[in-house]
């Protein structure tokens, strides 16, 4: 087993199906899906192995349908899917040859072999979650976010050499026995514990050895290939030493990650395309999660939510995936993205009849709606007004291109604008064409 950090492939070639993506599905799912009271409840209500036990005993997820999921998130416009393969429960939903404590032993399923197969046959690239924490294993040290903490589980001896070789070996379980993986996402890294409690960079070099193209989120407390901003977003590109980081905030339906029945602080899905297209125009992406019931189905919020993402997606996709930031500072109320020779322009707030765009004067060849194709007028302010009036049309300095729009606001949840392009014209952010 490599003992030091190796360097990863130059990272262009490893990051183009990331960058182009933009969109994923996040799935948390477990033995807490069925207590429904949030993914942390065990810790939350310092609940004691024997009291957790009693939904091991019941786990039946028999309605997890990985298609299904699959389906949803290609339809909802998303490229990749990331599982939760061991959560800090520390039960696996997959085969391991190193614990009992599986959903292969309690149901004879490998939810991990069904999800991977299944995002596979849509098209989809596949990622795995696996969780550093894990208060099931007898060698894991109680600390502050262990459920037995302030009982005399702090004083039994606990080895975390012995946890680490038990990491190491389901890694290797999960990067050997399920073909090409895309992304690994480990969480996380906290004051307690941290890169030298879990073996950080020789855990690192044992997934670059195994899968030397895989993508490895931060949360390690060692560089990884990408950045991890949860629950907020960033309003600008995301840079380390004057260098641009790949990102990925990742988000909830409701701020809970596994399924809380009484939770019904859903967002909206008008803001969740929002934040969609905020992450792209600032040159990241975003991760949506959504909590399979106990029994692994999707419950109906979601489902609508997702279908509604779907609506807007198909007929707007084109202007987050494969896009990213562009150079040309939007008019207020409103957000660009670029893809090549394509500028889209997303509309935050619905302007009264005509929108200005500094700086596009004699830069657009033409102009539509995407989400029906419908052209859209416009006119330009190219050169300086007389001198007896130093402000051209409608108040707008030379250089502006304005669009005439109608009145009433598109029925979608968010409208989009597409201006080709003169061919001429460059921005160095642009994403490939």
């Amino acid at each position: 087993m490599p003992g030091a950090l190796t360097d990863p492939p130059q990272l262009p070639s490893r990051t183009a199906w990331f960058e182009e993506a933009r969109f994923g599905l996040f799935v948390h799912f477990g033995l807490y899906s069925m207590a429904a009271r949030h993914e942390w409840v065990r810790s939350r209500e310092a609940m004691s192995q024997e009291a957790y036990d009693r939904y091991l005993d019941r786990f039946d997820p028999e309605l997890f349908d990985a298609r299904e999921l699959a389906r949803q998130a290609r339809e909802s416009g998303m490229r990749y899917a990331v599982l939760t393969t061991k959560h800090h429960d520390g039960f696996c939903l997959f085969d391991s040859a190193l614990t009992d404590y599986t959903s292969v032993r309690a149901t004879g399923r490998d939810l991990v072999r069904e999800f991977v197969d299944a995002m596979r046959a849509e098209g989809l690239r596949v990622g795995l979650y696996y969780s550093l924490l894990d208060w099931h294993h007898p060698d894991f040290t109680v600390d502050e976010h262990h459920p037995l903490r302030g009982t005399n589980a702090e004083r039994e001896p606990r080895d975390m050499a012995r946890y680490r070789a038990y990491m190491e070996g389901q890694i290797r379980e999960l990067l050997t026995g399920y073909g090409d993986i895309d992304l690994l996402f480990f969480d996380f890294s906290y004051p307690e514990k941290g890169p030298e409690e879990w073996g950080a960079e020789q855990l690192m070099a044992l997934v670059r050895e195994l899968q030397p193209d895989i993508l490895v989120n931060d949360r390690l407390g060692v560089p990884g290939d990408y950045v991890t901003p949860e629950q907020y977003q960033p309003d600008r590109p995301l840079e380390r030493d004057g260098e641009r980081v790949l990102w990925e905030a990742c988000h909830t339906l409701n701020g809970s990650w596994g399924y809380d029945r009484d939770n019904h602080d859903y967002k909206d899905p008008a803001l969740l395309v929002r934040m969609l297209v905020e992450s792209v125009a600032c040159g990241g992406n975003l991760l949506l999660n959504v909590g399979p019931t106990g029994r692994g189905a999707l419950d109906p919020r979601a489902r609508d939510t997702l279908r509604a993402v779907a609506e807007w997606s198909t007929l707007n996709i084109r202007s987050v995936r494969g896009a990213g930031p562009s150079a040309y500072p939007p008019p207020p109320g409103a957000l660009y993205t670029r893809r090549g020779r394509y500028l889209y322009l997303h509309l935050l707030a619905w302007p009264l009849k005509h929108l200005h765009l500094p700086g596009l004067a004699g830069r657009v060849r033409y102009a539509q709606f995407l989400h029906d194709g419908s052209e859209i007028r416009f006119q330009e302010i190219d050169q300086a007004p007389p001198e007896h009036n130093n402000l051209a049309p409608h108040n707008q300095p030379p250089g502006t291109l304005t669009l005439t729009l109608p009145i009433a606001r598109p029925d979608v949840p968010l409208p989009v604008i597409e201006l080709e392009l003169t061919p001429d014209d460059t921005d160095d952010t642009d994403a490939d064409a």
